[in-house]
């Protein structure tokens, strides 16, 4: 029997719509800071995806100064950068790596790009 709790997230409003759509479509739960609470600060995203038990998926590159230069608490951050020129290829490249990576995300801070993925487990201070 497998009891690990399937993945949650959170997306953050630079997050692409897409993406939330189409996470929802394959049957993930993910609250949307647009739909929920907009113009939310970072640090205050950041606290609800610790508070709710979500991973945070984002194109702000500023929650890594967050989480590694404040040490920020976090339950893992995936951030999206993907060029507008890149960007069709963009949805099917976070459902595979969530799909074939999932057990690796939580707590990690994972940087998804055109042709790959870095997945960094955050050392705790």
């Amino acid at each position: 029997m497998n009891t690990t709790k399937p993945l949650r997230f959170l997306a953050d409003e630079s997050c692409d719509f897409s993406v939330i759509r189409a996470l929802r479509t394959v049957g993930y739960s993910i609250k949307a800071i647009a739909e929920i609470s907009p113009s939310l600060p970072d640090e205050a995203v950041l606290e609800l995806a610790v508070a709710e038990n979500r991973l945070l998926i984002t194109e702000d590159k500023d929650f890594g100064e967050w989480v590694f230069a404040h040490q920020h608490a976090m339950t893992g951050i995936l951030l999206i950068r993907y060029p507008a020129s890149m960007r069709s290829s963009m949805v099917a490249a976070v459902i595979d790596l969530i799909g074939g990576h999932a057990p690796e995300l939580g707590g990690s801070f994972t940087v998804l790009e055109p042709g790959r993925a870095r997945i960094r487990k955050k050392i705790k201070s």
